[in-house]
């Protein structure tokens, strides 16, 4: 069974955008990834320094739009990949819980990397700024995201046909 929403799950650095912009083109899907919305409506208007309730107040209400829009495509049986971080279990919970009282199926994709590894490649990415750059992360950002890591465990990602992918190899 074909699932409606893919939760694309990974630490910064796991490459994440890059598995979901694979999925979404294998599946005849379409993407949402939360730091493209982020810079998109609010980076320009941001506090500096970045504020943590600032930034979780517009992460709230741009995820209550994605939903909208994945029950949208749902209706047409367009899947959705959702690449929003799901740094913590409670959010990949929340997700879920709201696929399932929308009538919608969801399964984890655990993009799994080592920290060292994550933080090479995050330095990589702020100094190509390539496809997948949104914005800098410094050690800081990246250090403060992996205290509140909640990595899936393996009853997790299984569940419903979910699956974890070692990203060891360059993304």
């Amino acid at each position: 069974m074909a699932a409606d929403i893919f939760m694309v799950v990974g630490c910064t650095g796991a490459g994440k955008t890059t598995y979901a912009r694979t999925l979404a083109d294998e599946i005849g899907g379409v993407r949402f990834s939360i730091d493209e919305w982020m810079m998109t409506l609010f980076w320009a208007d941001s506090p500096q320094p970045i504020q943590f309730a600032w930034t979780m107040e517009r992460v709230n209400r741009c995820e209550a739009q994605i939903f909208a829009q994945v029950q949208q495509l749902a209706s047409r049986g367009v899947p959705a990949v959702l690449d929003l971080g799901f740094t913590k279990r409670d959010h990949r919970d929340k997700f879920r819980a709201l696929a399932e009282d929308a009538g919608l199926s969801a399964v984890v994709h655990f993009v799994d990397v080592p920290a060292d590894e994550r933080w090479y490649r995050v330095n990589r990415r702020n100094k190509e700024r390539g496809e997948t750059y949104a914005m800098e992360v410094t050690r800081d950002m990246f250090d403060f995201m992996e205290g509140l890591w909640e990595p899936p465990d393996e009853a997790e990602w299984s569940e419903g046909g979910g699956r974890r992918i070692d990203g060891s190899s360059p993304p």
